[in-house]
């Protein structure tokens, strides 16, 4: 059976923990972040539904990795949603993306690499050799394109 404990002493740095001890490794990790946006768009010389103006709520799903800094982390996740809201999401939500993104057929693998290009463009020069990996965007909870580092580098 297991047991609730009641934290009594909360560790505290230099006394319990030491500084040197915060980066347990020195390992590439990934971490990932999740958003959803709502937008309307429709695509061009498609022969079905899709071709009429339609709206989705999306959802992007951004891989960054690097190594891990003195205290153990890659990168914020606060930092990867400024990058988000402040170079991405204002592109995106609530948008008719015919309009507001490059002139492009707004499917689900055009839109994808062009979210790729944004991030990865945003953390150049990051530091802990921040690189990103994948992102996904979902079209529909079971329908997704992905964008994959070694794609986009490697063709």
């Amino acid at each position: 059976m297991y047991g609730f404990t009641i934290v009594e002493n909360l560790q505290k740095i230099d006394e319990h923990i030491k500084r040197h001890e915060l980066n347990y490794h020195s390992k590439r990790v990934m971490v990932s972040k999740e958003f959803t946006f709502d937008a309307a768009h429709h695509l061009h010389c498609y022969d079905g539904k899709c071709k009429n103006l339609h709206g989705h709520t999306y959802t992007a799903v951004f891989g960054i990795s690097g190594y891990t800094d003195d205290i153990g982390l890659v990168i914020d996740f606060g930092d990867i949603k400024t990058i988000w809201k402040e170079q991405i999401e204002v592109h995106l939500d609530h948008r008719y993306l015919n309009d507001t993104l490059p002139d492009m057929n707004t499917t689900a693998e055009n839109m994808v690499v062009w979210c790729y290009e944004k991030m990865d463009e945003a953390l150049a020069g990051y530091p802990n050799s921040c690189r990103l990996e994948f992102v996904r965007l979902y079209e529909t909870p079971t329908s997704y394109a992905e964008a994959r580092r070694e794609w986009m580098t490697h063709g």
